[in-house]
């Protein structure tokens, strides 16, 4: 009954069973891992930026170009405050709001952009405390350049005069007619009763899309290796009842030949019988 296995068909279908479960169990947990990566990388960011905060603060040309491992430092940098900024869209404790920026005029020509702090509601220029006057030194925590459409960013445009989506030297070039430093930083303290915006891991390191695209690539390749299993399964009891069938003539070979002797009993009626009693013409 058992014999199909050891037909050609039956040993592709289970050389591929047993090459492809391990392969799915490797790719799922190698995803797995991957997803767990992140997670680690994720809680590291997070402790650096907690452990920066202790850090005694450093020049800002010192900590530049901003990478994973000066993402968070505390920077200082002195100036005048100069244009203001709106950016829409920010959320801070489950609440709406916006950051009010101001850039910071550098000796170096340059301005570097400062999130002095987070306002509840629809951005409002009249509701933003304008920044002190004369020359300042800041402290905050350096943050990289913001990419729109990402990590909670926005992308849109035609916003209102005085606003910006994004806190990038790339968007913030077209608004002001002085350069911009790559990089932005956030206040310690919120600045003229502002709440103040905390600083946020690097880029690449926290749970974003691709770790949870990573979560779910592991659940597909271990849903396949079950999906395989039911398949064969399948395959096996159904190939099983037809040899049952055949055993008992039920199976196609049995109904083709009961078609056939009913064929051949059909075409033995069609023939002319000869009437009893009569004789056949001498040839």
């Amino acid at each position: 009954m058992y014999r199909f296995l050891l037909t050609p068909r039956w040993w592709a279908i289970n050389v591929f069973l047993l090459l492809s479960i391990p392969f799915c169990v490797f790719m799922g947990s190698w995803q797995l891992g991957r997803f767990e990566d992140r997670v680690d990388n994720h809680r590291e960011a997070e402790a650096q930026v907690a452990d920066a905060k202790k850090d005694k603060p450093r020049p800002l040309d010192d900590l530049l170009p901003v990478t994973k491992a000066t993402s968070g430092k505390q920077a200082t940098a002195t100036g005048r405050y100069d244009t203001q900024l709106l950016v829409p869209g920010r959320t801070l404790d489950d609440k709406d709001g916006y950051y009010v920026l101001t850039l910071l005029r550098t000796g170096t020509g340059r301005a570097l952009p400062v999130v002095r702090g987070w306002l509840p509601g629809e951005p409002d220029p009249a509701k933003a405390p304008a920044p002190p006057a004369g020359e300042v030194t800041v402290t905050g925590a350096l943050q990289a350049s913001e990419t729109p459409g990402s990590n909670g960013v926005s992308a849109r445009s035609g916003l209102p005069e005085g606003q910006t989506a994004a806190i990038s030297a790339a968007s913030l070039i077209n608004l002001v007619p002085y350069d911009v430093y790559d990089a932005w930083v956030t206040l310690n303290r919120g600045d003229s009763g502002m709440r103040a915006v905390p600083a946020s891991a690097p880029g690449g390191t926290g749970l974003d899309l691709k770790a949870f695209q990573n979560l779910g690539y592991t659940a597909e390749w271990f849903a396949f290796v079950g999906f395989v299993i039911f398949m064969w399964f399948r395959l096996f009891r159904r190939e099983l009842e037809l040899a049952r069938d055949a055993e008992l003539g039920l199976g196609p070979a049995a109904d083709t030949a009961h078609t056939t002797d009913a064929a051949d009993a059909a075409d033995g009626d069609d023939v002319p019988r000869q009437a009893s009693g009569v004789s056949s013409p001498v040839q």
